[in-house]
């Protein structure tokens, strides 16, 4: 029994630092079971059995086979193998990318020192494997090649039993081992000598083995070259290829069984793994040095300046639907690329001519991105490193980099010239996680390394990777990428980088010195077509490509492609060893790359079909429609862009944070004031309240007080002197004016975002992108039906904005008004508006164009498109010029490589090359690059460089190599044939899937609709949602005449209305005249302003006055009742145009009784510079519309047409679901002018002339016949109306 715990005090302690402190006392320990050893039972057997195992290995006995061929007669159906047939270095293969990264630490205990031990010794006997395998390639070249060249074109055979290749007499060792084929496996037994070694046997009879040393079990080459192909197809599948291989061995009658009979569940997969990675390095090795052999060869052609490589650009038909403008002459040096980017993309870097200034478009434009999915866990382990990355950069390299950024970062920064505020980067910078370089998106904890970043071409080739090892994507990635490009360009070459955020790295880069001065003068950034909508407005007008000059339809997005190609490895990548990962990725990159650019002939074609032609085609014909000349096009667009990109175009937070701290107390002074007024009318009613009326007296005066307070503190805000031109502007105007600003920015980015999700379910289903798998596809349809509500609330408030700044405008602020935004999401998705921010500052002198007038804006918008066009059609034009002249040297290089003795190459081959073995290895191998390359003839010829200019090439390549080689007389050569077969009556393939509604065969990539024309609404189409029902009926058309009325709209007639009645004017003070809402009247109220208009000869009219006058004109020219006219007022319109929902319309035009009229009219307000008033007549019966506009202006109705088809779309549609009356209005509508001449000169008498008009139709006429001298007496009239009617 332990002894009985005493008090506090008797516990041990110490007085050291503050007081007096106890320490716990210690648990007895046990010493029977802390200090006894114990014997773990059967390890003594284990080590046994393991020591024994060695022994066989180091002295292998002679294998009796138990399995023969299948074709052996004698041998039983279900053939099987002891486990120790297959006992070899393999097994041991399991330790190789184990975590090896645990400390050591002296004071661990022993367990945790053992554990250590372990691993330490497996890193090593790996590392020492993979030591022997790279010791082993270099022999395996020759025999591999010897094998391909026997087996090419024809059917594989099968393996004798016993095999060699001895042909020297030496002395033989006999080795048994397991052979692996498509569809068995046997026993063979391998004849080794000192010429031919084990491993180059079996090469040379097409088998590969799975160890470098002592191997016990080879594969078939040609079941390694197929999963090489599936590899390049799909991702790496060693278990499932070596699981299917096991399930259809056992299908077919063959099965490895362990000594007791059991039945071996994975024999194959770690051995198999091996021989897959293995054998690419083989084939890696074989493409390098047949890659030098053609290095060398180059160099001899480039190093003959034949007169073939100094041919003028290729002739070439104008197959453009653009005219072409003034060519622009650039001051440039010759000078090439390097080799290695040529091979990669030779459309983009097989110029002779570089230097074109970056204003103009420069030389070549890449795209970057990175993607944080493609991470390795910290526990799958590093292993040794078997393959040297080809396309990913050296992590010193980048480490170097961004120790360089982080010291140049720690000076201040300098002052760099921008067109671009900063406030709007700073934005830019905030709304993106890319731009956050500390930002963590992976856990560090569980990950080593945590994404990718990469560089491509224009053509979405991939040039290089940046292995990102830290949480966030720092710069240091970006700019290691870039800098590694312009290492390998010419001096004076110029290069455009579109990056999700090249606005930010671009400010870095101009502020510190982070990229060398000869680097950054030659380097432009832009952001990708896609990602640019989630920037600032005003950064969208330097940096968005389809803004952007010289950037053609380069859309920057070919990273997101490239990512969506390698989805299929994120999974085997986190758990594969690191350099296992970067051989996947960097072979992976290799195979899209040599797919890409077999498949520039398809890109060239189709964008010259879908971008130039078609969208260049559109935007020709819209700026022809526009009607505004080029000229002033490009000038309003100057204009709008030095307007937008001004500081003033972006009000800061405070300003309206202020603002409206300042009118929440405004609006709290106004309800006490409405409180005190209440309470004085109550008081003034009581007799003895004399005393409550002097404390409210009191009150009243110190109410004052504070709206003078008020007055003083807004006038502290100095708005006039931030913005002067806010002076005179109603304080409330300016608040909802901000408030509608930052609304619209949070709408954009909602929406936005809202687009890439839907589209990527589009893609989904439709087929173009990977299918997202049910609970995926249901989480983003959730997320999305989450956020739309919010978004379509956000727009509905911000219609309310509009509609409230529209009330409150005054034409004097000269300030225009926003347009209000679609409420539903397909019609979101083509608004132009919904880019552009709000307008807050005033307009200097008459509003510009470009704001005002809606056809320049379209004409802004097609000519910016037709000049992207015309680029990229010059563009397009060099790179046709690029890949042909490429062709001519590449066929050229070949041709010599295979009239060249291989001797001659043997200094660069690097391979050993057995004594019986003769020359013209690579002959076959060279001749399949040239098949290869000679099929791009068929593949690359397009209307810029037809397959003649390639035919050309091909014979001028044969005589170069000839010259070259000393040979005149021409050499005869032997031509592979391949195996063919001919197929009678095959549908072609391409057509039989457009007949199925299918995508063609090799197009599901590459006819995904590009990016860049969403800008101009050229991409997003479709629905909201498969479940939202669209309860509104289809838009009717209409057909828009502005000329003189036919003959056939016979009711177009002249009013001749005499004033002659008397018109007697009230004199002395005037009051509230008001009426009671009424069927005919409504509610009618005039103010003695609205009666002070009507008699001022300079006066307009307001919506008081011609929505009163209208109503008692009407009760005046039709009493009879029904009347044949649904009278609408000036606010039904914008309740439309603002999206009202359909109990708000028919609130206010149910009393109209619309449903049962045959003619609509509709007087419509245009709040421009000075607001103008127009009409239009709707007749039902003859489908037709007649439009009054007394300044005779056609372009403001094209913009107001859609809106009218929609105020008879959503009228018939109340109708029916609230009467179940149907107004039939989906017909062919057509739209006429009631007079295409102006008719008045003046800007006040527009509301007259309206009135005019209405008169007219009440009285059946088409049009009035009223002067303008005769408007001062219809003006007087109408006072008098108003006067001496029933109002009174």
């Amino acid at each position: 029994m332990p002894p009985a715990r005493g008090p506090r005090a008797a516990l041990p302690s110490t007085n050291r630092g503050f007081g007096r402190h106890f320490t716990s006392p210690h648990k007895v320990r046990n010493p029977s079971k802390t200090q006894t050893y114990v014997t773990i039972p059967g390890r003594d057997l284990k080590r046994q059995r393991l020591l024994d195992q060695l022994s066989e290995l180091l002295n292998p006995p002679a294998i009796q086979s138990s399995t023969a061929s299948v074709n052996d007669p004698h041998v039983s159906d279900k053939p099987e193998l002891p486990l120790q047939s297959i006992a070899d270095e393999d097994v041991a293969l399991q330790y190789e990318f184990q975590d090896d990264v645990l400390p050591l630490d002296s004071e661990k205990s022993p367990s945790e020192n053992t554990v250590n031990q372990n691993s330490q010794s497996i890193h090593n006997a790996a590392s020492k494997r993979c030591a022997k395998w790279k010791d082993l390639i270099p022999t395996l070249i020759v025999p591999l090649l010897d094998y391909l060249k026997r087996t090419l074109g024809k059917p594989p055979t099968t393996p004798a039993k016993t095999i060699s290749h001895c042909q020297a007499g030496c002395e033989m060792k006999d080795t048994s081992l397991l052979a692996l084929f498509y569809d068995y496996f046997t026993t063979i037994t391998v004849r080794s000598c000192q010429c031919s070694t084990l491993h180059q046997i079996l090469l040379y009879h097409g088998l590969f083995p799975t160890a470098p040393s002592q191997p016990r079990m080879a594969v078939s080459v040609e079941l390694l070259a197929f999963y090489r192909a599936l590899f390049e197809r799909s991702c790496d599948a060693v278990n499932a290829m070596a699981a299917a291989l096991h399930s259809h061995y056992l299908y077919r009658g063959f099965r490895i069984s362990s000594p007791q009979g059991h039945t071996i569940q994975e024999p194959f997969r770690r051995s198999l793994g091996q021989a897959i990675q293995w054998f690419d390095i083989v084939n890696v090795e074989l493409e390098q040095r047949v890659e030098g052999i053609l290095s060398q060869c180059r160099e001899k052609v480039a190093a003959a300046h034949w007169p073939s490589d100094q041919d003028p650009p290729l002739d070439r038909p104008q197959i453009s639907v653009i005219p072409p403008e003034n060519d622009v002459q650039h001051h440039t040096q010759r000078n090439s690329c390097h080799p290695l980017l040529v091979q990669r993309c030779p459309a983009c870097f097989g110029g002779r001519t570089f230097g074109r200034a970056l204003s103009e478009g420069a030389d070549i434009h890449v795209a970057t991105d990175g993607n944080f999915h493609h991470r390795h866990r910290r526990t799958a382990g590093d292993g040794p490193i078997f393959y040297t990355p080809t396309y990913f950069l050296p992590k010193s390299q980048i480490d170097a980099i961004g120790q360089r950024i982080s010291r140049a970062r720690k000076r201040a920064p300098r002052r760099w010239p921008t067109d671009v505020p900063d406030e709007a980067i700073d934005q830019c910078e905030t709304s993106y996680e890319a731009a956050d370089g500390k930002k963590q998106k992976t856990s560090m904890d569980s990950y080593d390394d945590t994404g990718v970043m990469a560089l491509i071409c224009r053509h979405d080739i991939p040039l290089f990777f940046a292995n990102i090892d830290t949480p966030g994507e720092q710069q240091k990635y970006s700019v290691a990428l870039i800098e590694h490009l312009f290492s390998l360009l010419p001096s004076q070459a110029t290069v455009v980088v579109l990056y999700d955020i090249g606005c930010v790295l671009q400010r870095s880069i101009s502020q510190y010195d982070i990229l060398d001065d000869k680097v950054s003068s030659r380097l432009r950034f832009a952001t990708t077509a896609m990602h640019a909508y989630g920037h600032e407005w005003a950064c969208q007008l330097v940096y968005n490509p389809r803004l952007v000059v010289g950037l053609g339809l380069t859309d920057g997005e070919g990273t997101e492609r490239l990512w969506s190609r390698f989805i299929k490895l994120i999974g085997i990548e986190r758990s594969s060893s690191r350099q296992r990962r970067l051989w996947l990725i960097d072979r992976q990159a290799g195979v899209v790359g040599a797919e890409t650019l077999s498949e520039l002939g398809h890109w060239l074609r189709r964008r010259l079909k879908k971008g130039i032609r078609e969208q260049g085609g559109a935007a020709q014909k819209g700026l022809e429609d526009c009607g505004v000349s080029p000229a002033e096009l490009r000038t309003q667009w100057s204009v709008q862009r030095a307007a937008q990109l001004s500081i003033r175009a972006h009000a800061p937070a405070r300003l309206k944070k202020e603002l409206d701290s300042v009118l929440t107390l405004q609006a709290d002074l106004d309800a006490s004031e409405r409180a005190l007024q209440t309470t004085r009318a109550t008081l003034e009613k009581e007799h003895d309240a004399a005393d409550a009326l002097e404390t409210l007296n009191s009150m009243e005066r110190t109410h004052r007080w504070l709206l003078d307070k008020v007055e003083a503190l807004y006038s502290s805000l100095n708005v006039q002197d931030k913005f002067p031109e806010l002076e005179g502007v109603n304080l409330e105007f300016v608040w909802v004016l901000l408030l509608a600003r930052d609304l619209k920015i949070n709408i954009r980015k909602r929406a936005i975002g809202s687009f890439f999700e839907w589209d990527k379910l589009d893609r989904a289903v439709g087929g173009k992108d990977k299918p997202l798998g049910t609970k995926l596809h249901q989480q983003t349809r959730k997320a999305i039906a989450k956020r739309q509500p919010a978004l379509m609330s956000a727009i509905r408030k911000f219609n309310k904005y509009c509609e409230q700044l529209e009330q409150l405008y005054d034409p004097t602020y000269a300030i225009p008004l926003p347009t209000p935004l679609p409420t539903k999401l397909a019609d979101l998705r083509s608004e132009q508006t919904l880019l552009e921010d709000v307008w807050i500052t005033p307009a200097e002198g008459k509003i510009p164009r470009w704001l005002e007038d809606v056809e320049v804006r379209h004409g802004i918008h097609a000519i910016l498109k037709r000049d992207r066009c015309r680029e990229e059609q010059c563009r397009i034009g060099a790179e046709a010029d690029n890949m042909c002249r490429w062709f001519g040297n590449e066929l050229t290089a070949v041709e010599l490589a295979i009239r060249v003795p291989e001797c001659e190459f043997l200094p660069i081959l690097a391979i050993i090359v057995p004594d019986n073995v003769v020359d013209s290895q690579f002959h076959h191998i060279l001749q399949q690059h040239r098949d290869t390359v000679l099929q791009l003839q068929i593949q690359w010829a397009n209307p810029l460089a037809s397959a003649a200019h390639y035919a050309a090439r091909a014979e001028n390549a044969v005589r170069v190599a000839a010259q070259l080689t000393g040979d005149t007389t021409g050499i005869q050569l032997c031509w592979l044939q391949p195996v063919t077969c001919e197929i009678s009556h095959a549908p072609d393939a391409e057509q039989d899937a457009e007949d199925h509604g299918l995508e063609p065969p090799g197009d599901y990539e590459r006819d995904v609709v590009p990016p860049e024309e969403v800008l101009f609404g050229d991409v997003l189409e479709g629905g909201d949602s498969e479940d939202e029902e669209d309860h509104h009926a289809s838009t009717p058309t209409v057909n828009f005449q502005w000329k003189v009325p036919e003959a056939r709209f016979s009711n177009i007639t002249v009013d001749l209305l005499d004033l002659t009645p008397e018109m007697t004017i009230a004199t002395g003070p005037i009051s509230d005249l008001v009426q009671p809402p009424s069927e005919r009247l409504g509610h009618l109220q005039f103010a003695p302003k609205d009666v002070d208009i009507l008699g001022s000869p300079g006066a307009r009219l307001n919506d008081t006055c011609l929505n009163g006058c209208a109503a008692l004109l009407h009760q005046k020219f039709c009493p009879s009742e029904p009347s044949p006219f649904a009278l609408f007022s000036t606010h039904d319109l914008p309740r439309v145009r603002y999206h009202a929902d359909d109990d708000e319309l028919w609130r206010h035009m149910s009393r109209t009784r619309y449903w049962e009229k045959r003619v609509w009219i509709l007087p419509i307000h245009r709040p421009s510079s000075w607001g103008h008033w127009v009409l239009c007549s709707i007749h039902l019966d003859e489908q037709h519309i007649v439009l009054f506009d007394s300044l005779a202006e056609p372009s403001p109705w094209k913009r107001d047409l859609p809106v009218i088809m929609d105020f008879l779309s959503r009228l018939s549609t109340i109708a029916v679901s609230r009467l179940r009356i149907k107004v039939d209005v989906d017909v062919e509508w057509t739209a006429i002018s009631a007079t295409c001449a102006p008719i008045q000169t003046n800007a006040v008498d527009c509301g007259l002339w309206v009135l005019a008009q209405m008169v007219a139709a009440f009285r059946g006429q088409g049009i009035t016949g009223m002067k303008e001298e005769g408007m001062s007496t219809f003006r007087r009239y109408l006072q008098s109306l108003v006067l001496h009617s029933n109002l009174l």
